[in-house]
């Protein structure tokens, strides 16, 4: 539609935008008329209309197998389309067109914005299987009429309220609810009795008052703006959810006033109990999920905690160094769970993960001389299963480049990343003495270097690359795939 609209018209963003809005919410009027909608904008040198959106009803057979949109109406082509935009009015046809062997009946119903008209919406009725309708047929084609011109009055959708129709909106299918002027109930359809009927409702709805019946069956307690009858009686356009003996239904009500007369109000319900449910067994299972990450990452800190006190006790110097690399490898995996108990998701954002690598590891130089560490680039968030692996090798990374790279000199190691078409690049480099003559990273016998070789190749099927820098130092490259 936006391509539409802005190389074929002259509407502004604003009526844009309410377009958008009515057809956001327009599945309603479509399954209310049991027809097919489609949104006719002017052309920019009035030479007809184009085609910017179609709707389909679920209640009813399509009219229109094919996609009209971006199609072409050439001024007198439908000369119905063409007099409900020029005088404002919703304009009906009496005999039915004939498209593809099926009868079709045309209405044109012009979408008012502003004080004044910038669409049309034809509304096409197959009438292959037509017969004499049903109460609830009736019911549904009278709240069609009164959105009808509501939409002529520019009142429909609502211009504070645009989001009414979306995020598990109840659908026409899921119950429906007339109400008079009094705010009684006139029709209610098998869909929505059954709602009530769950919710407690022992008598027949119709003939009620549909806001103190809702309140009755399902009572709020606490302090409210509004009581729930007055919240629910049709007088506002309102989405909410009421609870009651077990069963939790969504409302929603459409005041209904063409021409700034108020008739009574439709009522959208829909029995939302099994989805909340859902909803709740979700909710414990990502506390449950992350609530284990974050047990996971304090037993890691206390197997770190003891293996830095065997450290201490160790007289050897080989052996303490090895227990303090153990203590940060430990470190490292304990820093992904943590982050990982702090989201809704098995997903991390790796730049602060990674933010805190560098400082770790530069707790491996002494006071002095100092270590620089500088991060550029974005890691991006980064699956579970990627980030542990990744902060492990990283960590190894940095730790060699302070300790074999920068020694006993105060230096700056840098870590880069870059995410592009499905990779992730990673460079680290060191300022420090570079490697050794002859060096070969897939011959040393360094276990900080076997460890991450089997962590990127193994684990994330990467690739790595180590050499010296030109000028001094190391650079150390990293190639990974991932997702997005």
């Amino acid at each position: 539609m936006n391509d539409v609209v802005r190389r074929r018209t002259d509407l502004t963003e604003a009526d844009l935008d309410w377009l958008h809005s009515l057809v956001a919410d327009w599945q309603l009027m479509a399954d209310l008329s049991f027809a097919d909608l489609v949104l006719w904008v002017p052309d920019r040198d009035g030479a007809g209309f184009w085609a910017a959106a179609q709707m389909r009803p679920t209640t009813g057979p399509t009219a229109y197998v094919e996609d009209l949109v971006g199609t072409f109406l050439a001024k007198g082509r439908r000369p119905l389309v063409d007099s409900a935009y020029t005088d404002g009015v919703i304009k009906r046809e009496g005999d039915p067109e004939w498209w593809d062997d099926v009868p079709v009946r045309v209405e044109a119903i012009p979408v008012r914005h502003d004080h004044r008209f910038i669409a049309v919406i034809g509304r096409h009725t197959n009438l292959v299987s037509v017969r004499t309708p049903s109460r609830l047929e009736l019911a549904y084609l009278e709240c069609a009429s009164d959105l009808a011109k509501l939409v002529v009055d520019g009142r429909f959708p609502h211009a504070r309220r645009t989001d009414m129709g979306r995020r598990g909106a109840p659908r026409v299918g899921d119950g429906l609810v007339r109400l008079d002027p009094d705010g009684m109930v006139r029709y209610a359809s098998p869909n929505a009795m059954s709602a009530y009927r769950r919710l407690g409702l022992s008598a027949d709805l119709v003939g009620q008052h549909f806001g103190q019946a809702t309140a009755t069956l399902a009572p709020r307690g606490g302090a409210m703006d509004e009581s729930l009858d007055v919240l629910v009686a049709g007088r506002q356009h309102v989405r909410t959810e009421i609870e009651g003996n077990g069963t939790v239904v969504t409302l929603r009500t459409i005041p209904l006033d063409p021409g700034g007369e108020y008739s009574g109000a439709l009522v959208l319900c829909r029995d939302v109990t099994e989805v909340r449910r859902r909803e709740r067994e979700l909710l414990t299972k990502d506390a449950t999920i992350r609530e284990i990450h974050h047990r996971v990452k304090n037993n890691l800190q206390t197997v770190a905690a003891l293996l830095r006190l065997q450290a201490r006790r160790m007289r050897a110097p080989e052996g303490r160094a090895a227990l303090e690399e153990a203590v940060r490898r430990v470190g490292a995996i304990a820093v992904v769970h943590e982050t990982l108990a702090q989201t809704v998701d098995d997903t991390v954002d790796f730049d602060g993960v990674a933010d805190r690598l560098l400082a770790m590891v530069a707790e491996v130089a002494a006071t002095e001389p100092r270590v620089h560490g500088r991060r550029s680039g974005t890691f991006g968030v980064l699956s579970a299963s990627v980030a542990t692996p990744l902060a492990m090798a990283l960590t190894e990374i940095l730790q060699n480049a302070v300790e074999h790279g920068l020694g006993d000199h105060e230096g700056t190691v840098t870590l880069e990343a870059t995410r592009h078409d499905g990779r992730l690049r990673i460079v680290i480099e060191d300022d420090g003495v570079g490697l050794p003559p002859g060096f070969d990273p897939e011959l040393s016998g360094n276990l900080g270097l076997q460890i991450v070789r089997t962590l990127v190749i193994g684990e994330l099927g990467g690739t790595i690359d180590v050499a010296s820098r030109p000028a001094s130092g190391a650079r150390v490259v990293l190639d990974l795939p991932i997702d997005g």
